[in-house]
């Protein structure tokens, strides 16, 4: 029902067992299997290793990082009032997407034609739980062969980095993604593929 949307400015955080780890604000790609999105991309290394050592990951979306709970809540509480005979559907369009909205309002489990006037206060402390963390559960990553960009390799203590010449096996050079790194979305990757290789191939 999500598929194609992207949410702008949220943030991500990711529960397994007692620890956790935190996105920075960012965007989040809704697709036909799952969820993607630069905020997704820029912790996927951390994320996939914990597959098969937890039993439950789940993934929480702060719809609305810039607010804490009480300002959120405020916030609702006068869009709830300026608009109350207009349908909650239609009043939760200031806060999030249309699409996201009718999945949102089915999450929560309110009717989708309850008015904003309707709505209990006990409801409402629902609604800014879910805005603040709507919660996913993770099955695992796509296969090896549908990733962007992957970890892992050659360990850059072992490169001269001024020529990327191996600093174990003289005359071998290395460069692009048979080196262990991998930056953050925004063209890094392809930078560092392109420098590397650029600095291999002058010296072969």
């Amino acid at each position: 029902r999500l598929q194609g949307l992207t949410v702008k400015n949220i943030r991500i955080t990711i529960r397994y067992g007692k620890k956790k780890i935190t996105s920075k604000i960012s965007e989040l790609l809704f697709t036909h299997f799952g969820v993607s999105g630069p905020v997704i991309l820029d912790l996927s290394g951390k994320i996939t290793p914990l597959f098969g050592k937890h039993e439950k990951i789940q993934l929480f979306i702060d719809l609305k990082p810039g607010l804490d709970f009480e300002k959120l809540e405020r916030r609702i509480l006068r869009d709830f009032t300026e608009a109350k005979n207009a349908l909650l559907k239609n009043v939760m369009t200031n806060l999030i997407p249309q699409r996201l909205a009718d999945v949102f309002i089915d999450i929560a489990g309110l009717e989708r034609d309850k008015r904003a006037n309707q709505v209990t206060r006990k409801e409402r402390h629902s609604i800014t739980n879910l805005l603040k963390a709507l919660p996913l559960t993770l099955k695992g990553p796509l296969p090896l062969d549908k990733a962007m960009v992957t970890s892992g390799g050659v360990s850059t203590a072992e490169i001269n980095p001024r020529t990327m010449e191996s600093k174990i096996v003289p005359g071998l050079y290395f460069a692009g993604e048979i080196i262990d790194g991998a930056a953050p979305s925004g063209g890094y990757n392809l930078q560092q593929a392109f420098s590397t290789g650029y600095l291999a191939g002058e010296k072969v």
